[in-house]
């Protein structure tokens, strides 16, 4: 938030609390002046400054989106690797890259009312897993390596359902093609 007026203009500091407006943050006196205003605050009402009287405070809000959790899907999109999978031993030898997404379906987590990393899936320890098992040993088909990634992340994480897409974007066959690529989709209990 700009504050008006510089560090001696009185003026400026009278037309903000006439305002409501209170000191800028920091530790100065709440929105609404006062010491009732200032208690109030610290028991967490009226957060945002310019709460009307007739408006409900802020906290108000997240006790009614921790009643009603919404179902989350989290999306790595374009993860590129280089990697030693294929049918022939040159693919396998030579490596080349590949280029992973992943839909990981959560159902409802806590972070959507709570903020917090640990009420949800890091998708960047997602991203580290994925490396791993993409990188630790070879497979002939993008089916299996597919399967391996989707069961690790069933294995590691709560998770209601997972999608896993792989592609070749120079796939070692004699005719124009952009691209090609395997998916798989696996529920908890498959």
């Amino acid at each position: 938030m700009e504050r008006l007026g510089g560090k001696g203009d009185d003026g400026g500091q009278d037309e903000r609390e006439a305002a409501g407006g209170g000191e800028a943050a920091g530790g100065g006196e709440a929105a609404g002046g006062g010491e009732a205003a200032g208690e109030a605050d610290a028991a967490g009402a009226g957060e945002y400054e310019g709460e009307g009287e007739g408006e409900e405070p802020a906290e108000a809000e997240d006790e009614d989106e921790e009643g009603s959790l919404e179902s989350v899907s989290i999306e790595i999109s374009g993860l590129s690797l280089y990697t030693h999978h294929g049918v022939s031993e040159a693919e396998r030898e030579v490596g080349q890259r590949l280029v992973l997404d992943v839909r990981l379906e959560l159902g409802e987590v806590d972070a959507t009312a709570t903020d917090r990393i640990e009420d949800t899936v890091d998708y960047a320890e997602v991203c580290q897993l994925v490396t791993l098992v993409a990188q630790q040993r070879s497979h002939r088909t993008l089916e299996r390596l597919c399967g391996r990634i989707a069961d690790r992340l069933l294995d590691d994480y709560e998770l209601e359902g997972v999608w896993v897409k792989i592609a070749k974007p120079e796939p070692p066959i004699p005719l124009p093609v952009d691209e090609v690529s395997v998916e798989i989709w696996r529920e908890r209990g498959e």
